[in-house]
């Protein structure tokens, strides 16, 4: 990555966890990001960026994949 990103990058213990818990956790861990839930299969930009953490959920409402920044 090129860019250096302040605070924890990566929620590996968020996979499986109900997506909205999961935003709430990374907010709090790392107030330099904003993070957003998106249903899996939705088509999303490509840019990478450090305030940016997508929390990848399925129908049900639960983490898909881990949670990190770009």
């Amino acid at each position: 990555m090129a860019e250096e990103c302040r605070g924890k990058s990566s929620w590996p213990e968020l996979l499986g966890a109900r997506g909205e818990v999961a935003v709430e956790t990374i907010e709090k861990e790392n107030p330099y990001v904003d993070a957003q839930t998106v249903l899996e299969g939705t088509g999303v930009t490509k840019d990478f960026l450090c305030n940016r953490v997508r929390v990848w959920v399925n129908e049900g409402g639960t983490v898909t994949r881990v949670p990190i920044i770009g």
